[in-house]
């Protein structure tokens, strides 16, 4: 077998299971978990060969995955990828681009600077921002984060890129309390611990009270939330960030979903005065149904964030806007040509068509199990739909009888302190068929344990 026999194979493969992905198990079974035991192999003294790899890869690997890609999946805001998506990984994977700066790939250069432009257009964020296309959230936001305490210190005349934290001024993080996890861990990653955190109390829905929102001043950074994790909700921009911006402070936004609904004239209304901002992270493999590990870290100030995350070196000089300047990564894929195919192939009207289908469904969704005797606790602003039944225990059982038919997923979470669950409905996939078919899931097992309206 030649080495496009091979691609072609893999190929095959690839279109089989994506063709499979309304009818599998949305979660494997535990023959399929069992299964993977076929990848505990020793390291081989001699190579088995690369159709030998495709084949244990597809053959017990297909039957173990979690059926993301695919319309009955509503776990952790994961898109499916859209088929221009899916195209544009392919070539990408096909050039192999190291996509650090134009001199290393002009046409990763030119695709990920357009994409960049568009990406602020979209979102209506200010324009000649700095756009880095890097990983996920996670690394977006530690770039960002890093950028502001940076230009923080420096105006208060600390040079952090020479000296370091050490006797430098202090700075001050406040968040709301149910900051996102990953906004926490880039914290720690920075050297500011968990107990050093200032948390803003919040009101029912997880937004931050305004009236509430501690002391800021020109050492502190403020992190805000653009859809909170399980209800959706939005902190109120326009009557925070100018608080925050009068009085000195950086302010970053975590939109890793739900920046996205600036795109959409019916929920735009939760994003008002989000672009005043001074930094927010999004990410292209949830809401904009991207591959995954696709992410974007946009800050309003270039120089801030180019001066943070410079890596030039004497054999590799670069602008500040090639995106080993701009991430984390020095060695880098294009991230940002997928997500290029997809904002290309959709358009402004499709990207914003897809969030609005995406939020009506999930009102769809939220008023059907409520009729079937389910709690609904949250105001369904956007795509999440967070409830519950009247005991914990009811609750985690009716988790696992839903998971357990491999007919759909959706995870499990703690809302005030009591279990809840949590659906994402952000496949394009998904249709009133299948949120109608979650529905019926849900009904069935609410009236089969008793608890049902």
């Amino acid at each position: 077998m030649t080495d496009l026999d091979l691609l072609e194979d893999a190929d095959r493969r690839a279109r089989t299971y994506t063709a499979s992905t309304s009818d599998r198990r949305v979660y494997p079974d535990t023959a399929a978990i069992a299964a993977l035991a076929a990848f505990d192999e020793p390291f081989p003294d001699i190579g088995r060969g690369s159709q030998s790899t495709l084949e244990l890869l597809d053959d017990f690997g297909s039957p173990g995955t979690v059926v993301s890609n695919g319309p009955n999946y509503f776990g952790f805001v994961i898109g499916a990828t859209l088929p221009a998506a899916a195209a544009a990984e392919r070539m990408m994977t096909a050039w192999d681009q190291c996509a650090s700066s134009f001199d290393n790939s002009p046409v990763a250069d030119v695709i990920e600077k357009t994409a960049a432009r568009w990406v602020l257009d979209a979102l209506d964020l200010p324009r000649g921002s700095a756009v880095g296309f890097g990983t996920s959230a996670s690394a977006g936001s530690l770039a960002c984060l890093t950028a502001a305490r940076r230009t923080l210190l420096a105006r208060r005349g600390w040079n952090f890129d020479a000296d370091g934290l050490a006797g430098a001024p202090g700075i001050r993080v406040v968040v709301p309390e149910t900051i996102h996890i990953t906004i926490r861990k880039a914290l720690r990653l920075m050297g500011i611990g968990t107990r050093n955190l200032v948390l803003a109390p919040t009101d029912d829905q997880g937004r931050i009270d305004p009236t509430r929102l501690p002391a800021l001043d020109a050492s502190t950074i403020l992190a805000l939330q653009a859809g909170e994790v399980n209800t959706g909700s939005f902190d109120p921009f326009a009557a925070v960030i100018p608080t925050a911006k009068a009085a000195g402070a950086w302010v970053h936004v975590d939109g890793a979903f739900g920046l996205w609904a600036r795109t959409a004239s019916s929920r735009r209304r939760l994003t008002a005065g989000i672009e005043d901002a001074d930094s927010w992270t999004t990410d292209g493999h949830k809401w904009l149904n991207t591959p995954y590990d696709g992410a974007i870290a946009i800050c309003r100030d270039r120089d801030a964030l180019a001066g943070a995350m410079n890596s030039d070196a004497a054999y590799a000089i670069s602008s500040g806007d090639s995106q080993k300047n701009l991430g984390i990564e020095f060695s880098r894929r294009p991230r940002g040509i997928p997500i290029w195919a997809a904002m290309r192939s959709l358009g402004r009207d499709g990207i914003a068509a897809m969030v609005e289908e995406h939020c009506r469904l999930a009102r769809r969704l939220a008023q059907g199990i409520s009729d079937a005797g389910y709690t609904v606790l949250n105001d369904i602003d956007l795509n999440q739909v967070l409830f519950r039944l009247e005991t914990d225990e009811a609750t985690r059982a009716t988790h696992a009888a839903a998971v357990a038919t491999g007919r759909i997923w959706f995870g499990s979470t703690v809302w005030h302190g009591r279990p809840a669950l949590r659906m994402s409905v952000s496949s394009w996939h998904t249709t009133e068929e299948h949120i109608d078919a979650a529905i019926g899931l849900l009904t069935k097992i609410a009236k089969e344990r008793g608890e049902g309206a």
